[in-house]
């Protein structure tokens, strides 16, 4: 029976045409080879299975293949080729720099590097996860890699680049390597799939490939994972059980259920997604990425930004449609915020439920009630045009029938959106009626007499009455008024910053000074403080001047001695 081998290692690519998502870097690489323009050394950087080693070791083999096919691909026949192929190639090393990361471990590859190749022209030295080496492995290949033999070729590969000296990238040719996109990680797991016998929904993929987060090597690990579970059909039910991924059909439903102001859905399904064990917080988020993915769906030059497959592509555009951008920009916010505060929030399901409840609560208009009529008036009676006692009654004499008074009519009042709770149908309130109060007569001003003690005491004493408005409070706290005249007082404000925000809450501060002194002609002026900055003394000359002038005698010291000034 035959060893087992995964996917990764299996269906690791053996050309530069078989190489996923890197197009740029692997055409650079074959004009290269092609036109006989090699560096002396190269950087691959770039995130986790993207295929840097892999463009490293087909790029060696390349350059050491003995009958080259098109000037750029190996012909896997020569000797050169089959030593690779075999593992037993004496041309190509390869280090590991996370455990080989001294000194003595750059020493030896150096005293590695003046030996000749035996078969072909190059000896290529991989370096993979160059940053882990130590500074002082670092300064010991510098020499080496600025001007290595005729036949040295060094390839440092490297997911974190910026852990690298400036030093070793100005000696290198650097390719930054892409994340490989979500459409060419479908792909390839669909030829994959194809080559093992195994029948793959383009939605399952889809998650492998979201999951994979543009790593081929983890796709093709998910993958292999997969085949393990559902065997040699893989569909999106059993995918996302396996991987435990939040199925999408959620966030379509609770989109719709938002649409249609459908509370009790909406809890109901945050209710069945906790039954499940995800988290909250995390669905929040996804809701969000959903939301984010519905907008981008809108316009058919942005949903090339939606990272899915065709049949999911379809399904967001057509609940794009449904969806007004102003709704989902506040719905986002919504989303934003409760996200922010999840975090700090002691009672997290509430907060997310608030959240929800918001959400499905977007444009809901406000019941305003009826306007009532204005109510009847007594009119005068009109007066009666009488005739003159001889004369007889006729019809055109007879007054003409008064009217019945109608109500005033009602103003028109705009409607004011109003997002409500929706829980239930609102009963609308009667206004009662109200006899009219009378009219109250004025009082007149209060005008006790107070000390700059009591000004000071009911000062102080509004930091307690405002202890929640922290900024306020220091205010208070910090600049207390001094009584200038009778009803007069002053405050002193350092900066026109503070100045103005004392300005914006003295209105409520002055009617609270006033009830507490009862004394309603009492003002408070706010005055920009002026402060008078001494010139400060920086050179030996000023300093000099200075104790001059608190010491004359100093000046005639230095005269007779013929003192200098350092």
């Amino acid at each position: 029976m035959d060893n087992y081998v995964v996917s990764a290692r299996k269906y690791r690519p053996q050309t530069f045409e078989s190489v996923v998502g890197q197009q740029a870097l692997t055409q650079t690489l074959q004009n290269a080879i092609r036109q006989n323009r090699l560096a002396h050394a190269y950087l691959f950087c770039g995130p986790r299975g993207v295929g840097k080693t892999t463009c490293a070791r087909i790029f060696a083999k390349t350059i050491n293949c003995l009958n080259p096919q098109n000037g750029f691909d190996a012909c896997n026949e020569c000797e050169s080729c089959k030593a690779f192929n075999e593992q037993r190639s004496f041309n190509i090393h390869e280090l590991d720099a996370a455990s080989n990361n001294s000194v003595e471990d750059i020493r030896n590859l150096i005293d590695q590097v003046r030996i000749p190749p035996q078969i072909g022209k190059y000896s290529v030295y991989i370096i993979d996860e160059v940053h882990m080496l130590s500074a002082g492995a670092f300064n010991a290949l510098l020499k080496t890699l600025e001007e290595p033999p005729s036949y040295a070729i060094f390839i440092l590969a490297t997911t974190e680049k910026h852990k690298v000296l400036p030093t070793i990238l100005s000696r290198c040719q650097v390719y930054d390597f892409n994340r490989i996109t979500v459409q060419d990680t479908i792909a390839y797991l669909q030829k994959v799939a194809a080559s093992e016998g195994v029948t793959a929904d383009e939605g399952a993929l889809n998650v492998v490939a979201q999951k994979a987060d543009g790593g081929m090597r983890d796709a093709l690990s998910i993958f292999d994972q997969l085949v393990a579970f559902c065997g040699n059909n893989i569909t999106y039910e059993r995918t996302i059980e396996v991987l435990n991924v939040l199925n999408a059909d959620y966030y379509f439903k609770l989109v719709e259920q938002a649409l249609q102001h459908d509370v009790k859905g909406a809890l109901l399904l945050l209710n069945e997604v906790l039954n499940h064990g995800f988290d909250a917080g995390l669905f929040i988020t996804g809701l969000a990425q959903h939301l984010r993915d519905v907008l981008v769906s809108k316009d058919p030059q942005t949903i090339t930004l939606l990272e899915t497959g065709d049949a999911i592509r379809q399904r967001y555009a057509a609940q794009a449609q449904l969806c007004a951008p102003v709704w989902i920009f506040q719905a986002l916010d919504i989303l934003n915020t409760c996200d922010i505060n999840y975090r700090t929030a002691k009672n997290k399901r509430l907060t997310v439920e608030l959240a929800l409840i918001k959400l499905t609560q977007l444009g809901v208009p406000q019941n305003i009630p009826a306007a009532q009529p204005a109510p009847k008036t007594s009119q005068p009676n009109t007066p009666r045009t009488t005739s003159t006692p001889s004369a007889p009654s006729t019809p055109a004499d007879k007054p003409a029938p008064q009217p019945t008074a109608q109500p005033a009519a009602a103003p028109v009042m705009p409607k004011i959106p109003k997002i409500g709770l929706g829980l239930g149908p609102k009963k609308k309130e009667e206004p009662a009626a109200e006899a009219p109060k009378p009219a109250a007569e004025p009082q007149a001003p209060q005008n006790n007499p107070f000390t700059a003690d009591q000004l000071r005491d009911a000062w102080v004493g509004l930091a307690t009455t405002h202890k929640e408005e922290l900024r306020l409070r220091e205010l208070i706290e910090n600049y207390i008024p001094t009584l200038v005249e009778e009803n007069m007082a002053q405050i002193q404000m350092p900066n026109p910053w503070q100045l103005s925000q004392m300005r914006s809450a003295m209105p409520k501060l002055m009617a609270e000074l006033r009830q507490k002194l009862k004394n309603d002609l009492l003002t408070v002026q706010l005055v920009l403080a002026e402060y008078n900055q001494e010139q400060m003394a920086f050179t030996a000359d000023e300093k000099f001047a200075v104790m001059v002038q608190a010491n004359p005698v100093l000046a005639q010291l230095k005269e007779n001695l013929d003192l200098q000034i350092d």
